[in-house]
């Protein structure tokens, strides 16, 4: 059944836990913000089911590792739930090697670009704002100690949305659209 009813007067529960908590509590909004990003990762996801990039000679399909970021973002989910399941230190590492990959293909980054240079790469730094949005959440929830969250995973969360930040200017690169930067006019 999609509805229980329980909820109805403002109150919802998390994982594992018994007891019931606000809908507009911290926890809550993080839990959101956390589901906001990776439903929007599935539109990414879904956009970009064709699209490959090569880094040190190694392809790698879009979807499939936006499908490995939306997969860790449960794991995020549980934990700011209140699940002993955490991200690990080697998901951060993998993120960081991408990245640095990535950035050693594409021109070096001088200033700020604007969003929309293709539909793949808008949709993307939409992904990365959320990301960010959530990342806020996370940490405000740990900061007033509802929840414990691991330091991989905040660095996991802080890593993401330079890994979406690189892959939107990848998928904009590989249509051959140009970086507009603000002008500030």
């Amino acid at each position: 059944m999609l509805y229980t009813r329980k909820g109805d007067k403002g109150m919802t529960k998390t994982f594992g836990c018994d007891q019931r908590i606000s809908k507009s509590s911290i926890v809550t909004e993080a839990l959101g913000a956390l589901d906001e990003v990776n439903s929007f990762l599935g539109l990414a996801r879904a956009r970009t089911k064709d699209k490959i990039f090569e880094v040190k000679d190694q392809k790698i399909k879009f979807s499939e590792l936006i499908l490995e970021v939306q997969q860790n973002l449960f794991i995020v989910q549980a934990e700011v739930a209140g699940a002993t399941l955490s991200i690990d230190a080697e998901k951060v590492i993998k993120v960081e090697k991408i990245v640095d990959a990535i950035e050693k293909k594409l021109p070096p980054i001088k200033n700020f670009f604007l969003s929309g240079a293709t539909k793949d790469g808008a949709v993307l730094d939409i992904a990365r704002t959320l990301s960010r949005k959530a990342e806020r959440r996370v940490i405000a929830v740990r900061e007033e100690g509802k929840v414990v969250v691991s330091e991989e995973t905040l660095s996991y969360l802080n890593r993401l949305s330079s890994l979406l930040y690189a892959l939107a200017r990848v998928a904009s690169h590989l249509e051959g659209a140009e970086e507009i930067k603000p002008d500030y006019k």
